[in-house]
């Protein structure tokens, strides 16, 4: 969102850790399209929120854990990358076209690699 008296909003500051956790973008109110989602307080459009895409949330998902773990997804140990894999999972990273093949990617392993870790989780 581009600097102007809505971002010292304190409803604003508020809600932007999560926007930003999920990979969204924030706008003034007016300028949101159809498919963003705008936040009211106390009967006033506040900001609006423009959401990812879902090829994208998988991309940002997986930067995060990255940046929790401090290194690469791919330098995790075996138990490790399982452990990526069942917070992947139950976030419904594998419900995005190519999620499985995205996933591999990012862990340096291969597709059956990553359904193995999806068999062993359940």
């Amino acid at each position: 969102m581009t600097s102007s008296a809505e971002d010292h909003d304190p409803f604003v500051a508020a809600v932007k850790p999560l926007v930003d956790a999920m990979g969204g973008e924030m706008m003034p109110p007016g300028d949101a399209g159809a498919d963003d989602v705008v936040l009211a307080w106390e009967g006033q459009d506040v900001v609006a929120v423009r959401l990812p895409q879902l090829a994208d949330s998988l991309d940002h998902i997986l930067l995060a854990l990255e940046r929790k773990r401090g290194k690469p997804l791919s330098e995790l140990d075996r138990k490790a990358k399982q452990e990526v894999v069942r917070i992947l999972e139950a976030r419904g990273a594998f419900a995005v076209r190519h999620g499985v093949e995205t996933v591999a990617g990012a862990l340096g392993v291969s597709r059956f690699t990553v359904y193995n870790y999806l068999n062993r989780s359940t």
